[in-house]
Order: C-alpha cells, then sequence, then structure tokens
C-alpha cells in the first residue's frame, strides 16, 4: 500500500522511513529511526530526485508507481550516491528502462563502483546546467563534501525548491509529519538535527560555508532534504543553524562536564563543580559519563556549548580510554573555537591532565584555562578552594 504526501501541487515525496535500523552508519543510534526521502515531480516529463536505502525499497517502489500512474518515468536526479540513498537505482532502472540519469561524473564513477550498469542510461551536468522537464526548470550546484565528494544539489527554479542532498537533514522518522512547521522542531527534532549535522557532515564545515554562500545567491522557498523534515517556513532559523555550526560558533553560552570515572570518585568531583558553578549563577550546565553516553551525543553538545570540562582519571599512565576516544573523534570532525578545562585524578603517577591538555593544544583555535584542579584518589576539603577558581575561571572567561 502506498504512503505519499504532496510537496507542491506537482511534487510527490515518495520516501519512506525506517525504525527497525538501530544504528545509523553503523555507528549512530537513532531511537527515533531515520526517514529516506525522494521527491518525484509530475511536469511534461517525470523526474524522481534520489532513491532511498534498500531496507524501505518495498514501500519506495509502490510510492512510485502510484503517482506515475501508469506514466512511464523520464528521469532519475541522483544528487548524492551514498546508498543509504542511492541503493534503489538499479531497481529503478529495472522496472523503468526507459529512465535517464541526471547526476555528476564523480556520481556515476561511484555507481559503477557500487556494481550499477548505467551505461546507456547517463546524463553528465556540472554546476550551472539547467535541464528544462516542461514548466519547471532545475539548475546544479555543486557541493562537494557535504558531506562525499561527488555531491550535488539541484534547485528547481519555478518553484523556489532546493534538492539539498544530505544538507539540512536531521536524524528521526517522520510518521506522517513531513513539513517543519508540522511539528515542534525546537521542541523534538533540534537535538536529532545537530546530532546528525555535527557526526555525519561536521567536519566539513568550509565546504557547507561554500554552499551557503552559494545558496545566499538563489531565491530558495522551499527545502528538500534526504532526511528529516521538509522546510517550507522559518527558513533562516535553520539557515542560522548551519551557518553557526558550519562555523564551529557555539550555540549557547554554558558548560559541558564530560567525566571519566572508574570508582565514582572522579565523578562525585564533576558534581561538585556543577553545583558550584549554578550556585555562581551559571546554571546552563550539563553532565555526561563518557562511559555511558553515545560519543556522538557528545560531540553534538561539545557543538551547542561554549566550554568543556574535562574530568578523567589515569588509566594505564595515558588518558582513560574512552575519554581518548571522545577526543579523537573531536578532532577528527574538526572542532574549534571551545574554551576547555581540566580535572584530572589519580592514585599515583597523575598523568591525564597534562595529557588532555596537549591534545587540545594540538588543535585548532582551542583555549584551556590555566586553572586545573588535581585530585588524588578522591576529592577533599583541600580541593575545595582549587574547585572554586575553577569555577570561578569559567565564569568570567564566558565575559571576554
Amino acid at each position: 500500500m502506498h504512503c505519499v504526501r504532496k510537496v507542491t501541487e506537482d511534487l510527490y515525496w515518495v520516501g519512506g522511513n525506517d525504525h527497525r535500523l538501530a544504528l545509523f552508519e553503523n555507528i549512530h543510534p537513532i531511537p527515533r529511526g531515520v526517514s529516506y526521502n525522494s521527491y518525484l515531480l509530475l511536469d511534461e516529463k517525470t523526474v524522481l530526485f534520489d532513491t532511498v536505502d534498500w531496507s524501505i525499497g518495498r514501500q519506495f517502489l509502490e510510492n512510485i508507481e502510484y503517482v506515475l500512474g501508469g506514466r512511464p518515468l523520464d528521469y532519475m536526479v541522483i544528487n548524492h550516491m551514498e546508498p543509504d540513498h542511492g541503493a534503489s537505482i538499479e531497481e529503478v532502472l529495472l522496472r523503468h528502462p526507459e529512465v535517464q540519469i541526471i547526476s555528476t561524473e564523480k556520481a556515476f564513477m561511484l555507481m559503477r563502483q557500487f556494481g550499477f550498469d548505467v551505461d546507456g542510461h547517463m546524463i553528465e551536468v556540472t554546476e550551472g546546467d539547467v535541464q528544462s522537464f516542461g514548466k519547471h526548470e532545475v539548475t546544479f550546484v555543486s557541493a562537494p563534501m557535504v558531506h562525499w565528494p561527488e555531491a550535488m544539489v539541484s534547485f528547481d527554479i519555478t518553484d523556489g525548491i532546493l534538492f539539498a542532498a544530505d544538507a539540512f537533514g536531521s536524524f528521526g522518522a517522520l510518521d506522517g509529519k513531513l513539513f517543519n512547521d508540522e511539528v515542534n522542531f525546537d521542541r523534538d527534532w533540534i537535538d536529532d538535527a545537530r546530532r546528525y549535522y555535527t557526526n555525519i557532515v561536521g567536519k566539513y564545515g568550509p565546504h557547507v560555508q561554500s554552499l551557503l554562500k552559494k545558496a545566499g545567491t538563489i531565491d530558495i522557498k522551499m527545502i528538500c532534504p534526504l532526511h528529516g523534515p521538509v522546510w517550507r517556513s522559518d527558513l533562516g532559523y535553520f539557515l542560522e543553524k548551519y551557518d553557526k555550526w558550519s562555523r564551529y560558533e557555539p550555540e549557547e553560552q554554558g558548560v559541558m562536564i564530560v567525566y571519566a570515572s572508574m570508582y565514582g570518585n572522579t565523578e562525585a568531583a564533576a558534581q561538585n563543580l556543577a553545583a558550584r558553578l549554578c550556585e555562581k549563577g551559571m546554571t546552563n550546565v550539563v553532565m555526561y559519563d563518557v562511559s555511558n553516553t553515545h560519543v556522538s551525543q557528545l560531540i553534538s553538545e561539545t557543538f551547542r556549548l561554549s566550554h568543556i570540562v574535562l574530568a578523567s582519571v589515569t588509566y594505564n599512565l595515558g588518558i582513560y580510554p574512552l575519554m581518548h576516544n571522545y577526543l579523537m573523534d573531536m578532532k577528527a570532525l574538526n572542532l574549534q573555537k571551545r574554551t576547555f578545562a581540566v580535572i584530572e585524578n589519580g592514585s599515583w603517577a597523575c598523568k591525564s591532565g597534562s595529557l588532555m591538555r596537549e591534545f587540545i593544544d594540538d588543535m585548532r583555535e582551542m583555549d584551556v584555562l590555566d586553572e586545573q584542579v588535581t585530585l588524588m584518589s578522591s576529592m577533599t576539603e583541600d580541593n575545595g578552594d582549587d574547585m572554586d577558581t575553577l569555577a570561578d575561571g569559567l565564569i568570567e572567561s564566558m565575559k571576554q
């Protein structure tokens, strides 16, 4: 049975939702599922914009056949060849051998690498090319490394619709609600949207900035991403988020305390610091145990907040492994422009603090406060003044 939504008079959402997948890219937890968006335009010619992951292939194919209503499928635009969007290309070709595929040179190379026989179906486009499908004219814009090198976006000049590939997407299944104004995005979706951006696209901030500059030259009335809601109102809200995230600017002044604690002593010190910060008026404080918080959530929150406190035990004369993994992800995703503070703990040969400082100093545009707290096994009354000094240093640095 088909399940489609009308986007505009001529355009239909023909994607689907996956609640069975536990890990996106086999890494990132998606407890709310994920949507795979595909769009079908009915003009003088019919045009399918991207396909879907094979996990929802049956629903997708039923949707296409329903919307086509017996018409041939003339064109298929592939903006992004990652398998969660390109996996169904070959099945569409089998069912619609008449279809011509519009995509980039690199995308066609990837199609062959994935084993797709697309010879005789290829229309290669580059930036600025325009294709007319009747009353709708679509131009193509290069978007390399957002977040694969072959990516492009397509812009329907007639209706002002941006088919945005993996830009402006989000984790989370749509479950009937297609548009941003059908959900409470700021309450229910922004955390998944941030976690999606920061972990999937976050490394490529300069490339996103380049795409945003191109977007600023066209009159966008609607954004159709490949995951998450379609944006038909308040576009400035989400564009501003993407601008800030891709410039690595924190969304909020606040403190994120990430702790690695084996037996609860480092956690107790982290709790003590959080209480002192709140007593001093800084209540935008969140705490995460690095051992039971998925690193994708840690990365998302690190993008959100301005100040990060790393509280770690020393483990085998090094940084606690899961804290080290978090730092490695942070570096791999090119995070910048944050202020850090350090709490170290060790029963002997306490080394985690100096090693964490060294790691952060090797990253771009990071500051580490001089105030540091060193614990020997557990926090004592003697550490109270140092903890106060650290709390004051964090608050003072927010005023600069």
